[in-house]
Protein backbone atom coordinates (compact mmCIF):
# COMPACT_ATOMS: atom_id res chain seq x y z
CA UNK A 1 0.00 0.00 0.00
CA UNK A 2 1.44 3.13 -0.89
CA UNK A 3 1.48 6.51 1.30
CA UNK A 4 -0.51 8.22 -0.78
CA UNK A 5 -3.02 5.84 -0.34
CA UNK A 6 -3.46 5.06 2.74
CA UNK A 7 -3.59 8.69 3.33
CA UNK A 8 -6.47 8.69 1.21
CA UNK A 9 -8.09 5.66 2.78
CA UNK A 10 -8.06 6.99 6.14
CA UNK A 11 -9.46 10.21 4.69
CA UNK A 12 -12.36 8.33 3.63
CA UNK A 13 -12.33 6.24 6.84
CA UNK A 14 -12.81 9.52 9.17
CA UNK A 15 -15.24 10.94 6.56
CA UNK A 16 -17.72 7.24 7.40
CA UNK A 17 -17.25 7.80 11.04
CA UNK A 18 -17.41 11.24 11.54
CA UNK A 19 -21.03 11.06 10.20
CA UNK A 20 -21.67 8.24 13.56
CA UNK A 21 -23.88 5.73 12.50
CA UNK A 22 -24.40 6.14 8.67
CA UNK A 23 -23.65 2.71 7.93
CA UNK A 24 -26.07 -0.36 8.67
CA UNK A 25 -22.84 -2.10 11.03
CA UNK A 26 -20.04 0.09 13.45
CA UNK A 27 -16.77 0.04 12.10
CA UNK A 28 -14.56 -2.17 14.76
CA UNK A 29 -13.26 -0.35 17.57
CA UNK A 30 -9.69 -0.38 16.09
CA UNK A 31 -10.75 1.09 12.91
CA UNK A 32 -13.14 4.12 14.50
CA UNK A 33 -12.07 7.91 14.28
CA UNK A 34 -14.46 10.08 15.50
CA UNK A 35 -14.37 13.63 15.60
CA UNK A 36 -16.63 15.66 18.20
CA UNK A 37 -20.02 16.94 16.21
CA UNK A 38 -23.09 18.04 17.29
CA UNK A 39 -25.27 14.96 16.39
CA UNK A 40 -25.11 12.20 14.59
CA UNK A 41 -27.39 11.75 11.39
CA UNK A 42 -28.98 8.99 9.80
CA UNK A 43 -27.69 6.69 6.99
CA UNK A 44 -29.38 6.00 3.49
CA UNK A 45 -31.39 2.96 4.75
CA UNK A 46 -33.25 0.29 2.83
CA UNK A 47 -36.69 0.14 1.78
CA UNK A 48 -37.35 -2.62 4.23
CA UNK A 49 -35.77 -0.24 7.31
CA UNK A 50 -37.64 2.98 6.02
CA UNK A 51 -41.47 1.00 6.07
CA UNK A 52 -44.19 2.93 7.30
CA UNK A 53 -45.10 2.60 10.99
CA UNK A 54 -47.88 0.21 11.65
CA UNK A 55 -51.33 2.26 12.25
CA UNK A 56 -51.54 1.20 16.01
CA UNK A 57 -48.21 2.55 17.04
CA UNK A 58 -49.89 5.97 16.28
CA UNK A 59 -52.90 5.18 18.55
CA UNK A 60 -50.62 4.47 21.15
CA UNK A 61 -49.72 7.67 21.41
CA UNK A 62 -51.56 10.96 23.04
CA UNK A 63 -52.45 13.98 20.63
CA UNK A 64 -51.93 17.27 21.83
CA UNK A 65 -53.82 19.91 21.22
CA UNK A 66 -52.57 22.77 18.28
CA UNK A 67 -50.02 25.14 19.18
CA UNK A 68 -51.31 27.84 21.00
CA UNK A 69 -49.80 31.37 20.99
CA UNK A 70 -45.97 31.80 22.92
CA UNK A 71 -46.02 34.00 25.61
CA UNK A 72 -45.00 37.66 25.58
CA UNK A 73 -43.14 38.28 28.88
CA UNK A 74 -39.52 38.50 28.84
CA UNK A 75 -39.36 36.05 32.46
CA UNK A 76 -40.83 32.87 32.75
CA UNK A 77 -40.29 30.96 36.24
CA UNK A 78 -37.66 28.19 36.22
CA UNK A 79 -38.97 25.33 38.83
CA UNK A 80 -35.73 23.09 40.41
CA UNK A 81 -36.59 19.39 41.67
CA UNK A 82 -40.28 20.70 42.79
CA UNK A 83 -38.71 23.42 44.79
CA UNK A 84 -39.88 26.82 44.47
CA UNK A 85 -40.05 28.71 41.43
CA UNK A 86 -37.44 31.28 40.68
CA UNK A 87 -37.60 33.81 38.25
CA UNK A 88 -34.68 34.32 35.47
CA UNK A 89 -34.44 35.96 32.13
CA UNK A 90 -34.99 33.99 28.60
CA UNK A 91 -31.83 33.28 27.14
CA UNK A 92 -33.15 30.55 24.44
CA UNK A 93 -35.01 31.82 21.31
CA UNK A 94 -37.60 30.28 19.17
CA UNK A 95 -35.75 30.04 15.65
CA UNK A 96 -32.00 30.22 17.37
CA UNK A 97 -31.86 27.70 19.85
CA UNK A 98 -34.66 25.42 19.23
CA UNK A 99 -37.34 25.22 16.54
CA UNK A 100 -41.60 24.94 16.71
CA UNK A 101 -43.90 22.52 15.85
CA UNK A 102 -47.20 23.53 14.35
CA UNK A 103 -49.46 22.01 15.31
CA UNK A 104 -48.16 20.52 18.54
CA UNK A 105 -47.53 16.77 17.89
CA UNK A 106 -48.36 13.49 20.07
CA UNK A 107 -46.50 12.03 22.93
CA UNK A 108 -45.67 8.92 24.46
CA UNK A 109 -47.87 9.86 27.40
CA UNK A 110 -50.96 11.71 28.72
CA UNK A 111 -51.10 15.39 29.41
CA UNK A 112 -50.40 15.28 33.16
CA UNK A 113 -46.98 15.86 33.23
CA UNK A 114 -44.51 18.11 30.62
CA UNK A 115 -42.65 15.40 28.07
CA UNK A 116 -38.94 15.88 27.48
CA UNK A 117 -38.18 13.18 25.26
CA UNK A 118 -34.47 12.14 24.48
CA UNK A 119 -34.07 10.86 21.02
CA UNK A 120 -30.75 8.80 21.24
CA UNK A 121 -28.67 5.41 19.84
CA UNK A 122 -26.10 3.60 21.41
CA UNK A 123 -23.76 3.61 19.25
CA UNK A 124 -23.89 7.42 19.03
CA UNK A 125 -20.57 9.26 20.59
CA UNK A 126 -22.36 12.42 21.26
CA UNK A 127 -25.33 10.48 22.63
CA UNK A 128 -22.72 8.86 25.29
CA UNK A 129 -21.17 12.35 26.11
CA UNK A 130 -24.69 13.59 26.87
CA UNK A 131 -25.88 10.57 28.37
CA UNK A 132 -24.15 11.46 32.12
CA UNK A 133 -25.57 15.29 31.98
CA UNK A 134 -29.20 13.91 31.30
CA UNK A 135 -29.04 11.50 34.03
CA UNK A 136 -27.97 14.46 36.51
CA UNK A 137 -30.55 16.41 35.08
CA UNK A 138 -33.15 13.31 35.86
CA UNK A 139 -32.58 13.67 39.24
CA UNK A 140 -33.47 17.04 39.84
CA UNK A 141 -35.97 17.67 37.49
CA UNK A 142 -39.13 18.94 38.14
CA UNK A 143 -41.96 16.46 40.00
CA UNK A 144 -44.61 17.86 36.93
CA UNK A 145 -41.99 16.48 34.13
CA UNK A 146 -41.80 13.27 32.63
CA UNK A 147 -38.24 12.51 31.04
CA UNK A 148 -38.38 9.54 28.12
CA UNK A 149 -35.90 8.02 25.91
CA UNK A 150 -36.66 7.46 22.54
CA UNK A 151 -34.26 5.29 20.31
CA UNK A 152 -34.18 5.97 16.64
CA UNK A 153 -34.03 2.79 14.53
CA UNK A 154 -32.19 4.11 11.16
CA UNK A 155 -30.34 1.13 9.99
CA UNK A 156 -29.63 -2.68 11.09
CA UNK A 157 -27.31 -1.75 14.16
CA UNK A 158 -29.54 1.10 15.34
CA UNK A 159 -32.47 -1.24 14.97
CA UNK A 160 -31.21 -3.86 17.34
CA UNK A 161 -30.13 -1.63 19.71
CA UNK A 162 -33.37 -0.04 19.98
CA UNK A 163 -35.24 -3.30 20.66
CA UNK A 164 -32.15 -3.88 23.09
CA UNK A 165 -33.50 -0.64 25.11
CA UNK A 166 -36.93 -1.82 25.08
CA UNK A 167 -36.25 -5.22 26.03
CA UNK A 168 -33.76 -3.92 29.19
CA UNK A 169 -37.02 -2.06 29.81
CA UNK A 170 -39.58 -4.73 29.83
CA UNK A 171 -36.54 -7.00 31.89
CA UNK A 172 -36.88 -3.81 34.30
CA UNK A 173 -40.55 -3.84 34.76
CA UNK A 174 -40.82 -7.73 35.46
CA UNK A 175 -38.55 -7.72 37.71
CA UNK A 176 -35.71 -9.87 36.12
CA UNK A 177 -32.67 -7.18 36.37
CA UNK A 178 -33.46 -4.69 39.55
CA UNK A 179 -31.93 -1.13 37.60
CA UNK A 180 -32.48 -0.62 34.41
CA UNK A 181 -30.86 2.74 34.26
CA UNK A 182 -27.57 0.99 35.25
CA UNK A 183 -28.08 -1.68 32.41
CA UNK A 184 -28.24 1.39 29.85
CA UNK A 185 -25.05 2.78 30.98
CA UNK A 186 -23.54 -0.13 30.98
CA UNK A 187 -24.80 -0.58 26.76
CA UNK A 188 -22.67 2.73 26.81
CA UNK A 189 -20.20 1.79 28.33
CA UNK A 190 -19.52 -1.87 26.19
CA UNK A 191 -19.97 0.14 22.66
CA UNK A 192 -17.79 3.28 23.34
CA UNK A 193 -15.29 1.76 26.17
CA UNK A 194 -15.13 -1.86 25.34
CA UNK A 195 -15.27 -1.67 21.94
CA UNK A 196 -18.09 -4.34 21.83
CA UNK A 197 -20.67 -3.48 19.41
CA UNK A 198 -23.41 -5.55 20.35
CA UNK A 199 -24.60 -6.88 17.46
CA UNK A 200 -26.05 -10.17 17.96
CA UNK A 201 -28.64 -11.52 20.61
CA UNK A 202 -25.96 -13.39 22.33
CA UNK A 203 -23.32 -10.71 23.07
CA UNK A 204 -26.80 -8.96 24.35
CA UNK A 205 -27.64 -11.93 26.54
CA UNK A 206 -24.30 -12.25 28.45
CA UNK A 207 -24.23 -8.59 28.90
CA UNK A 208 -28.19 -8.52 30.60
CA UNK A 209 -27.07 -11.88 32.42
CA UNK A 210 -24.25 -9.83 34.42
CA UNK A 211 -27.36 -7.97 35.70
CA UNK A 212 -29.35 -11.35 36.87
CA UNK A 213 -31.77 -11.90 33.90
CA UNK A 214 -31.33 -15.11 32.48
CA UNK A 215 -31.14 -16.63 28.90
CA UNK A 216 -34.91 -17.52 29.03
CA UNK A 217 -35.74 -13.85 30.82
CA UNK A 218 -34.19 -12.48 27.49
CA UNK A 219 -35.80 -13.99 25.17
CA UNK A 220 -39.13 -13.61 26.54
CA UNK A 221 -38.61 -9.81 26.33
CA UNK A 222 -37.19 -9.49 22.77
CA UNK A 223 -40.21 -11.61 21.36
CA UNK A 224 -42.42 -9.76 23.04
CA UNK A 225 -45.62 -7.72 22.01
CA UNK A 226 -44.97 -5.19 24.36
CA UNK A 227 -41.14 -4.57 23.33
CA UNK A 228 -42.41 -4.64 19.52
CA UNK A 229 -45.27 -2.20 20.10
CA UNK A 230 -42.68 0.34 21.69
CA UNK A 231 -40.68 0.04 18.87
CA UNK A 232 -43.42 1.10 16.53
CA UNK A 233 -44.21 3.98 18.45
CA UNK A 234 -40.69 4.79 18.89
CA UNK A 235 -40.22 5.03 14.88
CA UNK A 236 -43.63 6.81 14.68
CA UNK A 237 -42.45 9.92 16.66
CA UNK A 238 -39.20 9.47 15.19
CA UNK A 239 -40.66 10.35 11.72
CA UNK A 240 -43.60 12.72 13.40
CA UNK A 241 -40.55 15.12 15.38
CA UNK A 242 -38.13 14.61 11.83
CA UNK A 243 -35.72 13.59 13.78
CA UNK A 244 -32.65 14.03 11.31
CA UNK A 245 -29.82 13.72 13.58
CA UNK A 246 -29.21 12.41 17.75
CA UNK A 247 -29.28 13.27 20.28
CA UNK A 248 -32.25 15.68 19.93
CA UNK A 249 -34.22 16.71 22.67
CA UNK A 250 -38.53 17.28 21.87
CA UNK A 251 -40.19 19.21 24.71
CA UNK A 252 -44.05 18.45 25.05
CA UNK A 253 -44.38 17.33 21.35
CA UNK A 254 -44.05 21.35 20.68
CA UNK A 255 -40.34 22.53 21.11
CA UNK A 256 -37.05 20.41 18.90
CA UNK A 257 -33.66 21.32 20.04
CA UNK A 258 -29.80 19.92 20.75
CA UNK A 259 -26.52 20.67 21.84
CA UNK A 260 -25.67 22.04 18.90
CA UNK A 261 -27.74 24.76 18.48
CA UNK A 262 -27.78 25.43 22.09
CA UNK A 263 -24.09 25.03 21.90
CA UNK A 264 -23.36 22.62 24.34
CA UNK A 265 -24.19 20.09 26.70
CA UNK A 266 -24.66 22.09 29.63
CA UNK A 267 -26.38 25.04 27.60
CA UNK A 268 -29.21 22.27 26.34
CA UNK A 269 -29.50 21.22 29.73
CA UNK A 270 -30.20 24.93 30.70
CA UNK A 271 -33.22 25.30 27.21
CA UNK A 272 -34.66 21.62 28.45
CA UNK A 273 -35.30 23.96 31.90
CA UNK A 274 -36.59 27.25 30.28
CA UNK A 275 -39.15 25.15 27.59
CA UNK A 276 -40.13 23.08 30.42
CA UNK A 277 -41.13 26.09 32.42
CA UNK A 278 -42.87 28.07 29.09
CA UNK A 279 -45.06 24.59 29.16
CA UNK A 280 -45.64 24.98 33.03
CA UNK A 281 -47.31 28.48 32.43
CA UNK A 282 -49.27 28.35 29.42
Amino acid sequence: MTAKFHIAWLMALALVIAACGQSDDPAPASEQVAEPAAETTPAETTEQETAEPAEDAVQSVVEESAAEPEPEEQTIVLAEGGSKPSQQKVKYEEGKHYTRFVPTQPTMGGPDKVEVAEFFWFGCPHCYDLEPFMNRWEETMPANVRLVRIPVTWNRAAAMHAKLFYTTEALAASGAISDGDAVRNAVFAEFHQRGNRLLSEDSMKRLVARFGASAEDFDAAWNSFDVDRKLRMAQDLTSRYSIEGVPAIVVNGKYKTGAGLTGGNAQLIEAIDELIARETIR
